[in-house]
């Protein structure tokens, strides 16, 4: 497995866990992992996305 899978991989690890967790914190009541756990999903989607830019130029 290449580093760029291994991006993406963990872009989906974070995307499941942020969506598990929703079961259980609603947006309105967002807590300290629902937080955390959105940060990471956006850290890791921003740097996929930026790849994927990259990749097209």
């Amino acid at each position: 497995m290449t580093s760029k899978d291994d991006l993406y991989q963990r872009y989906m690890a974070a995307d499941r866990a942020r969506r598990e967790h929703t079961v259980t914190c609603t947006p309105e009541t967002v807590c300290e992992t629902g937080a955390r756990l959105n940060e990471t999903f956006s850290r890791l989607q921003d740097a996929y996305l930026a790849r994927q830019r990259t990749k097209q130029r």
